[in-house]
C-alpha cells in the first residue's frame, strides 16, 4: 500500500480525483451527443460499429420478444431463485422510502406536498467481462416501486450483436419495457433527445463508464440524471479492533474494479505495521492520531463505500456526513451491499458523495406543492404581497391580489 500523510497537500490529491483529460473528454461526448440529436438512428448505428465493432440495423436496435424468450435458454434455473430473495430484500428497504402526500390548514389556507412518480425512466447497464446482473434489479427495482409507468434499458452489445442472455432474463422478470442495444456516450444521447426508435426519457440513471458519467453530465436539464458516477471506491476506518484479514479482503476488492480505489485510514500502528509493505493491497493508507481525525478525513473524502470496522460503529456512524453507502462493523463488506442487502448499490463517486444520494426510491418520485387561500384568508395576506411587489416593482402581480379583494 501507499503511505499518505494526514496533511491537506497529500489528502488534497484524493479529495480532487478523477479529474484528469476532462476537457478532451467533454469535447468528444459533446460531439457524439450533437451527431445523435440531428442524425438520430443513423448515428446509433454509425457509434456502434465504430465503438462496439457490431453492425445494427434500425430494426435490431430494439431487442425482440424472440431474443427476450431465447435467452431463458441459456440460464441456470436456479438463478431465478436466487433472484426472487434478492428482489424480496430489496423491496422491503424500499417500502420505507415512500413519501406520503400532506397537508396543513389554517384559518382558510391550505398548504401541501403531493407526490407522483416519473414517468419515463431510462436504465443504463453496462457490460462486462461477466453479466452484470446487480445493475439490473439495483436500479429497475427502486423505479417500480416507486410506481414509474416506463422503463426502457439499454446495453451494449457484445461481439455477436446482442445483449447478455442474463441480463435479458433479469430485465425480463422485472418487466422492463423496453431493452436496446446501446451504450456509451451514444445511449446516453438516445435517450435525453429521442430518435424514431428510442424514446425520450424523463430520468436517466445507472453506473457506466467516464463517457456514460460526461454524457450524463452534459445533458442534464434536457433530462434528470442519478448522479455522476465513477470508478468505485471503498474507505476503511479501522482500529486495533479490526480482523485484519477482513481488512486486507475487502481493500483487494476494490482493485477488481476498472480503477478501483482503497484507501485506509487507520488509528491502530499495528494495522498500519501490517499493510504499510504488503505488495498485494494495492491502495493508500493513512495513519490517523484518533478516530475523530478519521472521521474528518472520510468526510472530505467523501467515499463512495464506507467501512466503520471499530469496536463501537455506531459512535463513529454519528461523526460521518460524507458517504455514498456506509457497512456498520466487521461483518458487514461492501458485498453484501452490492448484491443482496436491499439498498441500490449504485452510488456517488468521486467525492461527490457530498452533495450526491445513491439511488433510491425518491431518486423516482417529484413533488408538487399545494396552495389553496380563501378570500378571507387572501385578504388577511394582501398587504404584505403589496409590500413585496412594490419593493420588486411587479405591479400586475399586486393587481392579480386587489382584484380578488375589492
Amino acid at each position: 500500500m501507499k503511505v499518505i500523510n494526514a496533511d491537506n497537500e497529500s489528502i488534497n490529491k484524493l479529495i480532487n480525483r478523477d479529474d484528469s483529460g476532462r476537457i478532451r473528454l467533454q469535447k468528444k461526448v459533446s460531439k457524439i451527443l450533437d451527431e445523435v440529436r440531428t442524425g438520430g438512428d443513423k448515428a446509433l448505428i454509425k457509434f456502434t460499429k465504430k465503438f462496439d465493432k457490431v453492425e445494427l440495423k434500425k430494426k435490431t436496435i430494439r431487442v425482440s420478444e424472440a431474443e427476450i424468450s431465447g435467452a431463458y435458454q441459456h440460464i441456470k434455473p436456479e438463478l431465478i431463485n436466487t433472484l426472487k430473495e434478492i428482489i424480496q430484500n430489496v423491496n422491503k428497504f424500499y417500502l420505507k422510502q415512500k413519501p406520503k402526500s400532506w397537508t396543513i390548514k389554517q384559518e382558510g389556507i391550505e398548504l401541501g406536498e403531493k407526490f407522483s412518480p416519473i414517468e419515463n425512466v431510462g436504465v443504463y447497464v453496462p457490460a462486462g467481462t461477466a453479466p452484470l446482473v446487480s445493475s439490473v434489479y439495483m436500479t429497475v427495482l427502486p423505479a417500480k416501486m416507486a410506481g414509474v409507468k416506463k422503463i426502457v434499458m439499454v446495453s451494449p452489445p457484445n461481439e455477436y450483436g446482442t445483449i447478455d442472455p442474463h441480463i435479458l432474463v433479469v430485465a425480463n422478470l422485472l418487466k422492463v419495457d423496453e431493452i436496446y442495444k446501446l451504450g456509451g456516450a451514444q445511449a446516453i444521447a438516445a435517450l435525453a433527445f429521442g430518435t424514431k426508435t428510442v424514446p425520450k426519457v424523463d430520468k436517466i440513471v445507472g453506473p457506466g463508464n467516464e463517457f456514460v458519467t460526461e454524457a450524463k453530465r452534459q445533458v442534464f436539464g434536457y433530462c434528470d440524471i442519478d448522479m455522476l458516477a465513477g470508478p468505485s471506491e471503498v474507505l476503511i476506518i479501522a482500529n486495533h479492533h479490526a480482523n485484519i484479514d477482513y481488512l486486507k479482503k475487502d481493500l483487494m476488492s476494490q482493485a477488481e474494479h476498472h480503477k478501483g480505489l482503497s484507501v485506509l485510514v487507520t488509528t491502530s500502528q499495528k494495522v498500519f505495521n501490517a499493510l504499510k509493505d504488503d505488495k498485494e493491497v494495492e491502495g493508500f493508507m493513512i495513519k490517523a492520531k484518533n478516530l475523530d481525525e478519521a472521521a474528518d478525513i472520510s468526510n472530505r473524502i467523501a467515499p463512495e463505500h464506507l467501512q466503520l470496522m471499530v469496536k463501537s460503529p455506531n459512535r463513529l456512524l454519528k461523526k460521518i456526513t460524507n458517504a455514498g453507502a456506509i457497512f456498520v462493523g466487521q461483518y458487514t463488506p461492501v458485498a453484501v451491499g452490492d448484491y443482496i442487502a436491499g439498498p441500490s448499490h449504485v452510488l456517488p463517486t468521486g467525492g461527490t458523495a457530498s452533495y450526491f444520494s445513491g439511488l433510491n426510491l425518491r431518486s423516482f418520485v417529484k413533488s408538487s406543492h399545494i396552495i389553496s387561500y380563501s378570500k378571507k384568508a387572501l385578504m388577511s395576506s394582501a398587504s404584505w404581497v403589496k409590500e413585496i411587489t412594490e419593493l420588486e416593482q411587479l405591479v400586475h402581480h399586486w393587481e392579480s391580489v386587489k382584484v380578488r379583494c375589492e
